[in-house]
């Protein structure tokens, strides 16, 4: 995928992920297995993150949006 973004290789790719907090065991468990599909598809690159409750869009709260963030 990052071949498609048009990364080089020359470049170290980082990435923020926020997840949603009440979610997280009942998708993911508890081994981090959000982090190792990021890893799969990525490579190992470097990621901060945090839980958050939900994601604000117009009028709505979404409690099932997970965010993945690349800075190239």
């Amino acid at each position: 995928m990052l071949k498609q973004l048009g990364v080089d290789g020359k470049a170290k790719p980082k990435g923020a992920v926020i997840s949603p907090a009440w979610a997280w065991s009942l998708h993911f468990g508890t081994d981090s297995e959000e982090v190792g599909l990021i890893k799969d598809e990525f490579g190992d690159l470097p990621l901060v993150g945090f839980f958050a409750n939900g994601e604000i869009s117009h009028h709505r709260l979404y409690g099932y949006t997970g965010v993945l963030t690349l800075f190239m």
